[in-house]
This record gives structure tokens, C-alpha cells and sequence, in this order.
């Protein structure tokens, strides 16, 4: 079992990309290599959630297996750790709570914390959101069509008024001094829901998923008709 633990290392530079990774696939292995090669990541930690506060998936498996299928897909890449922070901790999977406990862990990492345009657009509907922006810099993977934001204007009105635009480094300022940037290679153009779909269906899912992932889901029968 993956497990994020205290340790002595030097201070790291660390990603996040969490969610419910219901299956993990291709397109969150994409997002997260650009944010590694990106930011100079030291590590990024992939965070499944065990009980996904602002969604409800009707038969969404077990947390032990949506993290195993999280370890079959990064297994032999470099700097990618699956961590089961959430699963260890009971209630809700609160991404305020999962940050302030990975600074308790790591005090001297500096957090890069990935989440998508549609997630950005929510952000003010989260569990203490206003706690969030002093625990990471924010990495906004953006969908295809979507244009990255130049100025406050285009982000939502709920927090524009936190940040300033830096025309130089071309990235958001928040006034804890974090930082919001978009990613500019990456795009989110693969669904779970699809590949769910697919897979009841009997349709082919191979092209959006690891090889591993496929076999994992395969062995345990998961997302089978009339299984979610």
C-alpha cells in the first residue's frame, strides 16, 4: 500500500493531482508529466479520493481498488507516487484538509496543486476554499477550445479579486503570494464517464487507457454492466 509518510529529504518540490480516478487514464498521466517537466517537480503525488465530496458516482468502486489501479498506471515512471492520504483519514475528502496535512508531512516542500477549468470555476463552492490558496501554487489544466486567461477579467468573479496578472511571468499572483498558472501543452480530452460507458458496452477503451489499468479492470470485472 502507497502511504505518504514523514521523512527526512530535502525540501522538494511536490505536485498534486488528485480526484476520485474513476478509472485513472491516459489523459491524467499527460497533465501530470507536463506539470512535472513544467515546474521541475521532484515528485508528483497522484491522490485518489476516498469519499469525493462534491461527487456522488453511483457505483463507484472500493478506494483500495480505484488506488491500485492509480499504481498499475504509474508504475516505472520516474517521480510519480501514488498516495492514499485520503483513505486513511475518515470523512470527507476535503482538499483543504488533504494540503494542510501534507504540509504537517513535508514542512519544507513547496506544493503544486492540479486541478482542471471546471474545478477552477467552482473552487468558491469548496470546504474553505479561501485556506487553500496559501497552501500551493494552483496548476489549471485546461480543456480543448479553451483559451488561457491574460488578465483577472476571465477568472471567476469569486476570487479575481485575490490576484493580479503579471504580464512578465505571465501567471496569476495571489495576495498570500501564491501563484495560479495554466497549463498550455495538456488538455483534459479524455472522459471517465466514456470510458465507464465504454466498458458496460463492451466498446473499445484500450486507446484511453494504460495497458495496465485496462488489465486491472478487466481481471476485477469493475464497471461491468449493470455495475456503474
Amino acid at each position: 500500500m502507497a502511504k505518504c509518510a514523514p521523512d527526512e529529504t530535502d525540501t522538494m518540490k511536490t505536485g498534486i493531482i488528485g480526484g476520485t480516478f474513476n478509472p485513472i487514464h491516459l489523459g491524467h498521466l499527460a497533465i501530470a508529466r507536463e506539470m512535472q517537466q513544467r515546474f521541475a517537480l521532484d515528485r508528483v503525488l497522484f491522490i485518489p479520493a476516498a469519499t469525493p465530496p462534491h461527487k456522488q458516482v453511483e457505483g463507484l468502486p472500493p478506494f483500495a481498488q480505484r488506488l491500485a489501479m492509480v499504481e498499475c498506471a504509474i508504475a516505472g515512471t520516474d517521480g510519480f507516487e501514488a498516495c492514499d492520504i485520503e483513505g486513511r483519514r475518515q470523512g470527507k475528502s476535503y482538499s483543504r484538509d488533504t494540503l494542510q496535512q501534507l504540509h504537517a508531512l513535508y514542512p519544507e516542500d513547496s506544493f503544486y496543486f492540479l486541478i482542471g477549468m471546471d474545478s477552477l470555476h467552482s473552487l468558491h463552492t469548496w470546504y474553505h476554499f479561501e485556506d487553500i490558496f496559501p497552501l500551493c501554487d494552483l496548476v489549471v489544466a485546461r480543456r480543448p477550445g479553451v483559451a488561457k486567461p491574460a488578465s483577472t477579467d476571465a477568472l471567476p468573479v469569486a476570487i479575481r479579486g485575490q490576484f493580479c496578472y503579471d504580464s512578465v511571468l505571465k501567471t496569476f499572483c495571489h495576495t498570500s503570494g501564491s501563484h495560479l498558472y495554466f497549463l498550455t501543452e495538456s488538455f483534459i480530452n479524455i472522459s471517465s464517464t466514456q470510458i465507464r460507458h465504454n466498458l458496460a458496452d463492451n466498446r473499445p477503451v484500450e486507446e484511453a487507457l494504460p495497458q495496465a489499468v485496462y488489465e486491472y479492470i478487466k481481471t476485477h470485472h469493475l464497471y461491468a454492466s449493470g455495475k456503474g
